[in-house]
């Protein structure tokens, strides 16, 4: 089939590539010429593991392309699906749908066949109803809107794209939604056929899929985060504690890692907009609960402030603090609403010397915040440290071991802000390890 992606984001890239990798004919548009000419010459502006191979195969099947043309892309196909960011609007925990509303406003006066808008990006609920309204005054050709909502994670997008746990659909009940039913099946007949659920809704259920998950997976996270607090406070081990509860089939034990919490371009905004949509319908009694979420997981980051401020004599006015991570999780250059980028300017603000190593995300780093110092190894960030921190579990900090340090820290004494080392391996050698829940 013909399709066509607008936005070539993380999301919008991502999803051109996979399709056309499904076999269908795909152009992603954006308005960026920059974006689609690195994109046209095989490179992605993001890391992304395993999509720069997925992106170039297809390029050369000639099955995919990318423009800035929104009359082409208008005439190539007669299903669009809509890729762009809906980010937080400054000052209020609201989703920003202005290039929501862009795309819509330029593709619909273009449309002059049938056609049918699928919704991926994350938006409030009654956005697409709106949005189906909105395409239809516009255009001059009959247009549905549907909403399909993602459900990737960074690190796996490809994988979650070709492989999903469950393909969601909602469509428009008061119109004749079976010829978009009929239409989204046959794009992903392969997935279909491989036994990938495929759930049918109507339009407002799909809308709130995906931040309904996302608010379940930050309450889950700043539980056990809350639940270390206490041990904190009475010496308990957060880690066998979740290992416990993880042994309860009811709970399961993924999600349940105590540490610095969450963020990123995703949870953060999600539930703050859930939280600002659900006001607007007047039911912001239902997630109350969600303020507290969000506020836990902010409480980690000034908690491991904290925590550096006493392992360096109870002052950060002049130490040299290595911040081993930089990305908000592993396998990912994405810094959005990073917890461990927000601690390394935080402790820089209180007087210390940071220096910060990321293996995939000290670019971004660099654009956010340039007034820290950042290291190209995890030896020279450690040089002369008198603490090192650990925030992003990436592999290669798991696997460190303290000989690897010895030799160049300062102090030896180290933070794990996400209790993914051996503390027993670092007590022995001699250092003093202090985890978030741990004792």
């Amino acid at each position: 089939m013909r399709c066509t992606v607008f936005g070539t984001g993380y999301l919008g890239a991502t999803h051109a590539a996979c399709m056309a990798e499904l076999g269908h004919d795909v152009v992603g548009v954006d308005i960026d010429p920059g974006k689609v000419a690195k994109l046209s010459d095989g490179v992605v502006p993001f890391y992304e593991p395993g999509l720069e191979e997925v992106l170039r195969r297809n390029l050369e099947a000639g099955r995919l392309r990318f423009t800035t043309s929104y009359p082409e892309a208008a005439a190539h196909a007669q299903v669009h699906f809509l890729g762009v960011g809906t980010p937080q609007k400054k000052g209020e925990y609201a989703a920003d749908l202005k290039y929501v509303h862009a795309v819509v406003d330029s593709l619909a006066p273009l449309l002059e066949h049938p056609s049918v808008i699928v919704g991926k990006s994350t938006v409030p609920v009654g956005t697409a109803a709106a949005l189906g309204a909105r395409a239809r005054a516009l255009s001059p050709a009959q247009v549905e809107v549907a909403w399909n909502p993602e459900f990737l994670r960074e690190g796996f997008a490809v994988k979650d794209t070709l492989h999903p746990d469950r393909l969601v659909l909602g469509v428009d009940r008061e119109r004749n939604s079976a010829r978009v039913e009929e239409l989204v099946r046959e794009i992903y007949a392969d997935l279909i056929a491989d036994e990938v659920p495929f759930l049918l809704t109507d339009l407002a259920t799909a809308e709130l899929v995906k931040v309904s998950a996302n608010a379940f997976l930050a309450t889950k996270i700043s539980f056990i985060n809350a639940v270390s607090e206490v041990c904190e406070a009475t010496g308990a081990d957060v880690t066998v504690l979740a290992d416990a509860l993880g042994y309860d089939a009811r709970i399961g034990r993924r999600f349940l890692n105590a540490g610095l919490g969450f963020g990123g371009g995703c949870l953060p905004k999600d539930i703050r907009a859930f939280m600002a949509r659900s006001g607007e319908l007047g039911a912001d009694h239902a997630v109350a609960f969600l303020r507290e979420v969000d506020n836990i997981n902010m409480r980690r980051r000034t908690k491991m402030v904290d925590m550096a401020t006493r392992a360096v004599g109870g002052s950060l006015l002049g130490a040299n603090v290595a911040v081993l991570g930089a990305a908000f999780k592993p396998e990912s250059d994405d810094v959005r609403d990073s917890p461990a980028l927000n601690v390394a300017g935080m402790i820089q603000l209180h007087g210390a010397v940071v220096t910060v190593y990321d293996p995939k995300a000290l670019e971004n780093s660099r654009r956010v915040f340039p007034t820290l110092n950042y290291a190209t190894s995890v030896v020279e960030a450690c040089e002369r440290a008198d603490v090192v921190l650990v925030l992003t579990e990436w592999n290669e900090f798991t696997a460190l071991r303290p000989r690897d340090l010895d030799r160049v820290v300062r102090g030896r004494s180290i933070i794990d802000g996400r209790n993914c080392l051996n503390r027993a391996t670092w007590r022995a050698a001699g250092w003093v390890y202090a985890g978030l829940g741990t004792p």
